[in-house]
This record gives structure tokens, sequence and C-alpha cells, in this order.
């Protein structure tokens, strides 16, 4: 990976890192809301839920429209398809580990 590569996995990854905005990311992957409407679900200000969408944007997992007064948000499929390549990818390298290791307890041992 390069280091642009690097820098937008942690800032998916840091996006993605908190409950808030994991649910924040599914209601806007559903359909556009505005984030009046989305504060309304949390317990905490209209600020802090403000705060967790900036973060979700900086990622590019949300991206944010404003209509009239009104800030809307809606989720970006394709930056989310962008993190399950990753883990893919991840989880390729270890499938590959323990297809070795498997290999390695499957060869008859000299002795």
């Amino acid at each position: 990976m390069t280091v642009i590569e690097e820098e937008r996995a942690d800032a998916l990854f840091h996006a993605l890192s908190d409950r808030t905005r994991r649910d924040i990311l599914r209601r806007v992957l559903a359909g556009e809301q505005s984030i009046t409407a989305l504060a309304a679900h949390y317990d905490m200000s209209f600020a802090a839920v403000h705060k967790h969408i900036t973060v979700l944007e900086r990622s590019a997992l949300v991206s944010r429209r404003r209509q009239g007064r009104e800030s809307l948000a809606s989720g970006n499929v394709e930056a989310v398809r962008s993190v399950g390549s990753m883990l893919a990818e991840l989880e390729g390298i270890w499938r590959g580990r323990v297809s070795r290791i498997d290999e390695l307890l499957d060869t008859p041992q000299e002795g």
C-alpha cells in the first residue's frame, strides 16, 4: 500500500471504530437523512452528532449537502466497499498463513 492508501485506511478504520459512527453510517446508507433527524436518535447533543458526521465525512464514508436550512447526510457505498476490499485482502494474507501451517502439519516429519 502507498502512503496515501495507508492514510485512507487509517481514516476509514478510525471512523468505523466508534459505535455511534457505525450506527449513523447504517442509517444514512439506508437513505439520506437530515442531521437534525439523526441527532434525535442519540442521547447526546446535536454538536456531538455533528462531530461524528464530520469524522465520517472526512473518511468519505458519508457526504453532506445543504437543502435550504437543513444539512442532509448520505452514505457512500463505494467507500464501504473499499473497506470490504481492504478486509478481504487482509483475510487473504491470513488464510495463506493458515494454509502454510496446515501444510507443515500434514507433512510427515523425518526423525
